[in-house]
């Protein structure tokens, strides 16, 4: 009972928009997304997802379900996913995942289908607080809802596809789909790795900034993090941070459009109250 009672919390906080809450703007999905098939990737993810976690478990880096912070972090989430779905009406049917590794590494990431995993020392170095973890979550989220991992392929299938044959006339005749398919099954292996363009980074930023703000936690916390990010950076490389934006771009950017959802934060914290 208590959980939908706070489903239908959230949708409410989705329905109204509070006055003054423009949302951001990060425009259409790319062409490109269509190009690949949406359940084969999902598939795919799926499969990696799987082996990460018998893995870490092997390893006893799976942290337990009864594990203080894989609670915080499945209560983050459960706060954040129910946003989703305005961004992307396939997120209804996921079969959403949250789990964490303990791992010296910094990073987190949501893999195409909704497969979640935060590596423990982007907390626990970072010192993150909620607020800033929501950050973090509505980020790697978007880039599940917005597909950039199917927007890449589409991308890379399509150059490959048309450069093999000599030119994009040729590529229809000859049949772009079956290579399309092969290239997939390539790129498949690499999910877990898949780089993403600068232009996505700034975009899941935007739209995680709107999806926790949403969910009530203060989006001003995305500039804190960002600021602690870029401390740990200069005190190591981050593989994390190997394609994102760098740090005064993103804040500058982040800064911007904090007044945009600000609303829809001090909106949710009312109706908590």
């Amino acid at each position: 009972m208590l959980r939908v009672i706070q489903f239908i919390f959230l949708m409410v906080v989705v329905a109204v928009n509070p006055l003054g809450a423009q949302g951001v703007d990060v425009g259409n999905k790319s062409v490109f997304t269509g190009l690949i098939s949406a359940s084969q990737i999902e598939s795919q993810a799926l499969n990696q997802y799987k082996e990460l976690l018998q893995k870490a478990k092997a390893q006893n880096a799976l942290l337990a379900d009864n594990h203080p912070l894989v609670i915080k972090l499945r209560k983050i989430a459960s706060r954040i996913i129910p946003l989703s779905y305005s961004w992307n009406e396939r997120a209804k049917n996921w079969d959403w995942q949250i789990n964490m590794i303990q791992s010296k590494q910094i990073n987190a990431f949501c893999m195409p289908g909704g497969k979640i995993v935060f590596y423990s020392a982007i907390i626990e170095q970072l010192k993150l607080t909620d607020d800033e973890i929501a950050m973090v979550m509505g980020h790697e989220i978007a880039h599940a809802l917005r597909e950039h991992a199917r927007e890449r392929m589409g991308k890379t299938a399509t150059t490959q596809a048309m450069a093999s044959v000599g030119g994009w006339v040729a590529s229809l005749v000859l049949g772009v789909d079956q290579r399309l398919t092969q290239e997939v099954a390539r790129a498949g292996g690499q999910l877990l790795t898949l780089k993403f363009s600068r232009g996505d980074e700034t975009e899941s930023d935007l739209v995680g900034l709107e999806l926790a703000a949403k969910a009530g936690y203060d989006p001003r916390a995305s500039v804190s993090l960002w600021h602690k990010m870029d401390r740990a950076h200069q005190s190591k490389s981050l593989e994390w941070l190997s394609t994102h934006p760098s740090h005064d771009t993103r804040i500058k950017e982040l800064e911007k459009n904090i007044p945009k959802v600000l609303a829809f934060y001090e909106n949710t914290k009312n109706i908590q109250k």
